[in-house]
């Protein structure tokens, strides 16, 4: 469903199976879930579904339940993916869970100083991980969003209790996961994020905000294990998107009066290498009557503090400002476009659905001016004019 947000809104943190609980209360079937995770050669559990509520929520809570005898074995990640790669599961599931679960395993790795193949799980914590983490995949492939956000993450606080002994929150592999995602903490003195819930989101989420301007359609509540000060429970909501979207944006700026011009170009191919969506010069008198400009840097959020750094470094400047700002862009894709002067890239602007503009990539113009010895100005008419044709 192209229009449709899944938005993951995570006040109380998220794991594993309170995600498992929020799919089934946002509408996957539960019969489809079990007869999906049946097609894992997996035994030794059984899958508890109640109803449940937390401060008054009302929601689904999951217990994956794993027989006492599986409680003093381990499974290498070598041999999960393995149960994942020959299980009957289709091709779009066996990927998202394979996915997930190698972010899960690289995480452990780094944080014991091993190799990822080397990475062994308890088994009691093996087969809830893979329960948990198939099944994700099971319902984000049945409920299949457009997109794919989530909140900043609660993290909690204090100390889990971990097979290695008792561990700082978030745990090593659940800060390692959430590098570069916006998070909080000390909501309560517990966890509230696990390492399987951080896997989770740093492999399915694609943009991370507050934000919560959308239609919704439906609400689910995964119910957690522990009953918190806050509600512990997941929270998601299944919504309906336009496709002229409002996202927030960074924008920071400084006033230059004294760099060399000839840094410029470099200075923009940096910015841009670095995540900038757009960078531009604005010309302004400053104090004693200087000529200057103003360098301006839009950015997504989370590559803001590598720019800052960038700009520090790579201009004249001794500081800058930075504010939030709200950006609106239609819906955008690149297409190539056959021409009588040959293969040319476009890039293509629809608003819901419908063309809106078409633009030439100017490059490939400049291209073929120079080996056909054209006049640019002709180039960009023919092109333009082969353009009428898109839909």
């Amino acid at each position: 469903m192209a229009d449709t947000l899944l938005y993951y809104d995570c006040f109380a943190g998220i794991s594993g199976d309170m995600n498992l609980a929020a799919m089934l209360d946002l509408g996957v079937p539960e019969a489809h879930l079990r007869a999906e995770l049946a097609k894992l050669a997996l035994s030794g559990y059984s899958l508890n579904v109640t109803r449940e509520a937390r401060k008054g929520i009302t929601g689904t809570r999951v217990d994956v339940v794993v027989q006492e005898s599986s409680h003093h074995h381990h499974r290498a990640w070598r041999d999960i993916r393995a149960l994942i790669e020959g299980s009957a599961l289709s091709d779009a599931v066996k990927a998202r869970a394979t996915g997930i679960f190698q972010r899960l395993a690289e995480a452990e790795a780094t944080v014991h100083g091993t190799t990822t193949e080397a990475v062994h799980f308890h088994e009691v914590g093996a087969i809830d991980s893979i329960v948990d983490i198939v099944g994700a995949a099971i319902c984000l492939d049945r409920l299949a969003p457009g997109r794919v956000v989530a909140s900043s993450v609660e993290l909690g606080g204090g100390f889990v209790k971990s097979q290695h002994g008792m561990l700082p929150v978030p745990a090593p592999a659940t800060a390692l996961l959430l590098t570069g995602i916006p998070t909080r903490s000390g909501a309560v003195p517990f966890e509230m994020t696990t390492p399987t819930g951080a896997a989770i989101l740093a492999h399915s989420v694609g943009s991370f905000s507050d934000d919560k301007r959308f239609v919704t359609r439906k609400i689910g509540y995964g119910i957690g294990h522990r009953d918190t000060e806050i509600p512990n429970v997941l929270r998601l909501f299944l919504a309906d998107e336009d496709r002229l979207r409002t996202d927030e944006a960074r924008l920071v700026e400084c006033n230059i009066d004294d760099m060399n011009p000839e840094i410029s170009t470099h200075l923009f191919d940096l910015l841009f290498e670095a995540g900038a969506s757009d960078v531009f010069f604005t010309p302004i008198v400053m104090k004693k009557s200087r000529p200057a400009v103003t360098l301006s840097v839009l950015c997504p959020p989370e590559t803001e503090a590598a720019l800052v750094e960038l700009i520090l470094r790579e201009t004249t400047t001794f500081g800058l400002r930075s504010t939030t700002v709200a950006k609106t862009a239609i819906e955008r894709e690149e297409r190539t476009v056959a021409t009588s002067l040959g293969q040319v890239r476009v890039k293509v602007g629809k608003l819901r659905g419908t063309l809106l503009k078409a633009k030439p990539e100017f490059e490939d113009c400049r291209s073929i001016a120079r080996e056909r010895g054209m006049p640019l100005r002709e180039v960009l008419e023919i092109v333009q004019r082969a353009l009428s044709a898109l839909s």
